[in-house]
């Protein structure tokens, strides 16, 4: 199945905030009255949000166990997987 690049440089965008998501988690853990740093992890939290709900509505469900709504017929049997690109 041949997928457009938008489905790809989407799909970055997304690895790259959850990825500086995770690193600002790591440091606040240790620096909790860091207040930039709280107002920068809330502010990417919202963009990775925007970013996930842009992707589910384009090319479908993004996370399972209730993380992503299904569009009807139920779509999680459709191909390929973000993992699997």
């Amino acid at each position: 199945m041949e997928l457009p690049e938008s489905y790809y440089q989407l799909l970055e965008k997304i690895q790259q905030v959850d990825f500086v998501l995770v690193d600002l988690t790591l440091y606040l853990d240790t620096h909790p009255d860091d207040l930039e740093a709280v107002k920068q992890f809330n502010q990417l939290a919202y963009e990775s949000k925007q970013l996930k709900a842009q992707f589910e509505s384009q090319f479908g469900p993004l996370l399972q166990f209730g993380g992503s709504f299904s569009s009807y017929p139920w779509n999680w049997k459709d191909a390929p997987w973000p993992w699997q690109v």
